[in-house]
């Protein structure tokens, strides 16, 4: 083996046959069992992966010496002769995430084990569709790679999650940078040298909220992302679900309302119209217009925009005007959730977003009016709960996508 990338990244054009080729595919089910199990002893891989003793002892002695799986020593037991246990060697191999927000860029880099080990924001960025910002994005992602303190061969692929509609089949945004010829992904390929992952941003942290945060029970969770849009992430038998194209979860475009405010799609009376935080921002600025007393007015009064992080930090400083908008759009969504647990009976659903630091002002509304509106053999089925991620969610979320992608899970 000359690289971890050759080991792992195979093609289906891959000149590798026989023999080396059984044995490279069993290695990858044995790093991949070991990420999901844990530590294990020979015994266990040979009765989990149905191979013979003699080939598990070799191929795992061969990761042992390519410093991809550690040998911890011998395990106690109740009798006879005490086994080894072996774990992975997370310092061998390495994946990266990016996210691409409205108004930020997240960087992540993590191990076999999904901890994170290096993390980096980019504040000083602005989200716009056109091939200029597309080439900040590359370099950026390029600059992060190549200053991260760990070495490159070692970092085997990288996730990349961003707002819209995105086919990870595909590699391609349908919302942004649709010019080119080339997917997003195999442009970051040319320019990184990596495997890459194209996701959207809303499914990336849905999967790191269930994968870290789930209870053993949990297998069908919704993750309502209340940010400045509107969108869910949908997790069916412990799977995300993207639907036939890729789109499924676009929860803010669903024609809730019977008015003539033109959604960011093009389409109006969209539920993003009324309660994403860019729908916040803008009644709140109207409403100053109005008069309407709040402590945000001489802040607009500067800037002449109000972020919905605000609006937020208003309502916990007791604005009564920011506490109002923010229950009148709990609200409104809630009845919109209403539909959607009639329709997946969930075991829970995930609140997350910038919204969801509001807290009791966003869940309290909108628990009510969920339910409200929804069956009760429904909803005293149903779990709410705040996002316990933080800002790197996303990034997080697609690093783990695209190990599990690369290890074969």
């Amino acid at each position: 083996m000359t690289s971890l990338t050759e080991f792992f990244v195979k093609h289906e054009d891959d000149a590798l046959k026989g023999v080396i080729h059984k044995n490279s595919i069993i290695k990858r089910n044995i790093i991949a069992h070991m990420a999901v199990n844990g530590e294990c002893t020979l015994s266990e891989l040979t009765k989990e992966l149905h191979i013979s003793v003699p080939t598990i002892t070799k191929l795992v002695q061969e990761l042992v010496e390519e410093n991809i799986v550690n040998d911890l020593g011998k395990v106690e037991t109740p009798g006879g002769r005490r086994p080894n246990i072996f774990g992975l060697a997370n310092s061998a191999i390495y994946f990266a995430g990016v996210y691409v927000g409205r108004d930020n860029m997240r960087f992540v880099i993590t191990d076999l084990q999904n901890n994170i080990i290096v993390e980096q924001t980019d504040s000083d960025f602005e989200l716009q569709d056109r091939m200029q910002c597309f080439e900040r994005i590359c370099s950026s992602t390029e600059q992060f790679i190549a200053t991260c303190g760990i070495d490159r061969d070692k970092i085997l692929g990288m996730g990349l999650c961003l707002v819209g509609r995105v086919n990870p089949d595909t590699g391609r945004s349908y919302k942004y940078f649709t010019s080119s010829e080339q997917s997003l992904r195999e442009i970051l390929e040319e320019r990184i040298g990596i495997h890459v992952l194209i996701e959207n941003d809303t499914r990336a942290r849905c999967y790191a909220e269930y994968t870290t945060g789930k209870a053993k029970d949990e297998s069908n969770v919704l993750y309502l992302h209340l940010g400045r849009g509107v969108a869910v992430g949908i997790v069916v038998d412990g799977k995300l679900y993207y639907g036939k194209s890729g789109f499924a979860g676009e929860f803010g475009h669903i024609p809730f309302f019977d008015n003539e405010i033109i959604c960011s799609c093009g389409k109006k009376g969209c539920l993003e119209t009324e309660v994403s935080g860019i729908a916040i921002e803008d009644k709140m600025c109207r409403e100053i217009e109005k008069g309407v007393n709040t402590i945000l007015r001489e802040q607009y009064a500067q800037r002449r925009t109000i972020h919905i992080d605000d609006i937020i930090a208003a309502a916990k400083n007791d604005d009564n005007l920011s506490i109002e908008l923010i229950e009148e759009a709990g609200e409104k969504v809630g009845k919109a959730v209403a539909f959607l647990i009639n329709t997946f009976n969930p075991e829970t659903v995930i609140v997350g977003g910038n919204l969801a630091m509001a807290g009791d002002y966003i869940m309290l509304p909108l628990k009510s009016a969920t339910n409200k509106y929804s069956l009760n053999l429904v909803y005293k089925d149903t779990k709410f709960r705040l996002s316990k991620m933080n800002e790197n969610a996303g990034a997080w979320g697609v690093a783990m996508l695209i190990r599990n992608k690369i290890i074969g899970l």
